[in-house]
């Protein structure tokens, strides 16, 4: 039996998951395991015998990476990982209707992942970024069938609101958890014996205030550590409420063939109706300037704290404040675009946000100061969550009407999200390695938002997304 369009409690469900995963993206992917990580891997490269001032190399299978570069590389491999599996998985899932059994497992992978993380330091690098790796592979692969949701609960005049709405969730949640997390770095006193540690630094030779400093130190990655615990039993946690709400389409339960064959086929259909002549150029026009956006658009998200910690050197503390004012502003501007693109049109309001974003490239380019950087940080805040929403509710209206395979569609929308990523994050990642400046890094991402541009704007009259 199928659930009606537009339940509240359906709604209520699938914004929940937002809620619940978005502390992944906020607390392990941007501002607390990237400075991280960057720590970790520096006294290891140190250790190793790269010089203190830098850069800081690691060594995997006989070659020499840049510790950023490596993070850069981790992020492209779990990424295409999930692009490899999320298309057939989705096509599965709408041949069986289980797109909730996939979700779920997704979640359990990615959330137990992070539990896990407690275990890396300085000693274990490659654990660390394995881990790092599953935990994305859960993220993303989870997102496919979220996303995949949402035509199936809501009706089409809704789609902007609730996944703004959705976004808008994630954010506030996110943001609570990252600020608990953030005072337990920042006062590690209230929860650790941090003057007990240091007397044990006196006995050692230092003074008091070295001493000081270093148990500080010491609890601050204790407190780092256990915040990637707290994201996996947050996730894990707040996900059984879209688990008991969302619906579970039993439909073709009497299918007896190849369920994998199956898939693909229907993986294999869709991509035939894309490219039917004409009838869906606005499809790919779309998802070409989807990929490209999002190209630059998801590397500045999961890079912005290391170009921060180490073209500008920011501290941990201060580059999660930066995050939180990132949090904070993107929660309006997700309903403030939202609130645009009813008066404007979806694609011209993507327009505008693309302009915006190139601009963002630019200045970030000329940044030297930190409160240049905070004042970018709030720009980024007002378009990141306001074009992600548009993106999604934009898909879902833009799909071929009438479509029972909503999974398998939304999975061409993730699986160029993800490829994006891949491809955004690894050239990043290979300029910063061979120039050794991640500032030419940004030359390239903004190419990217002025080519997705081009394909955005050749989108004409179609439907509701103008005007």
């Amino acid at each position: 039996m199928s659930t009606p369009l537009n339940n509240k409690k359906v709604i209520f469900g699938w914004t929940m998951y937002d809620w619940a995963n978005s502390v992944f993206s906020l607390t392990i992917a941007t501002a607390i395991f990237p400075p991280y990580y960057e720590a970790m891997s520096k006294a290891a490269a140190i250790k190793s015998g790269s010089s203190p001032e830098g850069p800081y190399y690691i060594t995997l299978g006989g070659y020499e990476f840049a510790n950023t570069a490596l993070y850069s590389y981790s992020l492209s491999l779990g990424f295409l990982l999930v692009t490899i599996i999320s298309p057939i998985l989705s096509g599965i899932a709408d041949v069986k209707g289980n797109k909730k059994s996939y979700l779920k497992f997704f979640c359990y992978m990615g959330s137990i992942s992070c539990m896990f993380m407690y275990f890396f330091d300085a000693q274990n690098i490659y654990y660390g970024l394995s881990l790092f790796v599953l935990s994305l592979i859960g993220f993303g692969g989870s997102l496919v069938f979220y996303n995949a949701f949402l035509p199936e609960i809501v009706s089409e005049d809704l789609f902007d609101r609730v996944s703004a709405r959705g976004f808008s969730m994630g954010y506030i949640g996110s943001v609570i958890l990252l600020l608990i997390n953030l005072v337990n770095i920042m006062f590690p006193e209230i929860l650790f014996p941090v003057q007990a540690k240091t007397k044990e630094f006196i006995q050692t030779g230092l003074s008091e205030p070295d001493a000081l400093k270093k148990a500080k130190s010491y609890y601050e990655g204790i407190a780092s550590k256990l915040s990637f615990v707290s994201v996996g039993i947050w996730w894990m946690g707040f996900a059984q409420i879209p688990f008991k709400h969302l619906p579970e389409k039993l439909r073709n339960q009497n299918y007896k063939g190849n369920i994998l064959s199956k898939g693909i086929n229907e993986l294999k259909n869709v991509w035939k109706e894309i490219n039917e002549t004409n009838k869906h150029n606005h499809v790919k026009r779309y998802l070409w300037g989807f990929f490209f956006t999002s190209m630059g658009l998801q590397t500045v998200m999961y890079v912005a704290t290391l170009f921060g910690s180490q073209e500008l050197k920011l501290k941990t503390a201060d580059l999660i404040v930066t995050v939180l004012i990132i949090q904070l502003i993107a929660i309006v501007g997700a309903w403030g675009f939202a609130r645009i693109s009813e008066k404007i049109g979806n694609i011209h309001t993507l327009l505008v946000m693309i302009v915006i974003w190139i601009g963002i490239c630019g200045t970030a380019y000329h940044v030297k100061t930190e409160y240049g950087f905070y004042g970018l940080a709030a720009v980024v805040g007002l378009v990141m969550g306001g074009i992600q929403s548009i993106f999604r509710s934009t898909f879902a209206k833009i799909i071929p009407d009438n479509t029972p395979n909503h999974a398998s569609y939304f999975s061409f929308f993730d699986v160029s999200e993800k490829l994006a990523i891949v491809l955004g994050t690894f050239s990043y990642g290979i300029i910063a390695d061979i120039t050794g400046n991640m500032r030419f890094s940004i030359v390239a991402l903004a190419i990217y938002f002025v080519i997705g541009f081009s394909f955005l704007i050749r989108i004409k009259n179609f439907k509701a997304l103008h005007p």
